[in-house]
């Protein structure tokens, strides 16, 4: 019976050194790649796992494993690619000139930090929550910070228009067809609206409706702030990392801020 174990003269050929670094680091950036954009537990561990295979096959010289799954593993990643496009649109437009980071893949500090006033951000949210507060019209407002919620807005529809209070009161008027839902924002751009969150299933004091568990929901398994406003009440409260906080007039602005920026805090000490 053969055992294939690792062939240890080969250490000392130096082409064998080149070709293993190279397939390393063209390994490593390729998973890096991909895990700036797959949001699923599951397909990070496949890659991370098929790579890992991958390696190890190399180092003890078992090429058709290696050939086997490198190839499931492109066509896997083709698919992927030619699935999700539309989220691949920073790196295709302006590869080198982005306001992101390297390459347009990461948003660089200065973008987050640069690309809006923040104090009119804060205003505006407080002026749509407030009139959303007073007419009782339910809304449900989910801000993305460090977690994106690409997959989740598939569902909605895109808008990708400038945040104002306007805008959001109009999207929530029972008259209109987006309505229903919550709508999304990233920095201070609306990119999505008619958006359905899975309810929470935890038991919860008290009467709450859709909007609320939904709300708790999406907040169990991203970072987002949410923003509930009751239509049957038009109390204000917060979903944020699995709660629920209520609030009112005098309280809200400093409690929104709070959790919009907690994020930046911690990375700041």
């Amino acid at each position: 019976m053969n055992i294939i174990l690792l062939d240890v003269t080969k250490f000392g050929d130096f082409t064998f050194w080149i070709d293993f670094s190279l397939s390393l680091i063209i390994i490593v950036l390729f998973v890096f790649f991909m895990w700036r954009f797959l949001q699923r537990v599951l397909a990070r561990v496949l890659y991370v796992g098929g790579f890992t295979t991958v390696l190890i096959a190399r180092i003890f010289d078992l090429e058709t494993v290696s050939q086997v799954v490198l190839t499931m593993l492109i066509i896997i990643s083709i698919a992927f690619v030619i699935t999700n496009i539309g989220d691949f649109r920073p790196i295709t437009a302006n590869p080198l000139k982005g306001k992101g980071g390297f390459l347009g893949l990461w948003p660089s500090k200065d973008r987050v930090r640069k690309i809006y006033d923040k104090n009119e951000f804060y205003h505006q949210v407080q002026l749509a929550v407030e009139s959303l507060s007073k007419s009782k019209t339910g809304a449900l407002l989910t801000f993305e910070k460090k977690s994106q919620l690409s997959d989740i807005i598939k569902n909605g529809t895109v808008i990708n228009a400038p945040l104002t209070s306007e805008l959001i009161t109009t999207i929530f008027y029972p008259g209109t067809r987006l309505h229903d839902g919550a709508v999304v924002i990233r920095d201070n751009n609306i990119i999505a609206a008619s958006v359905y969150y899975t309810a929470t299933t935890k038991p919860l004091n008290g009467k709450y409706g859709s909007r609320h568990r939904a709300a708790i929901g999406i907040s169990e398994i991203t970072d987002s702030v949410t923003i509930v406003v009751s239509e049957e009440t038009g109390r204000v409260s917060i979903a944020y990392n699995g709660d629920l906080i209520p609030t009112n007039p005098d309280n809200f602005d400093r409690v929104f801020r709070e959790y919009m920026e907690e994020m930046d805090e911690k990375i700041v000490s």
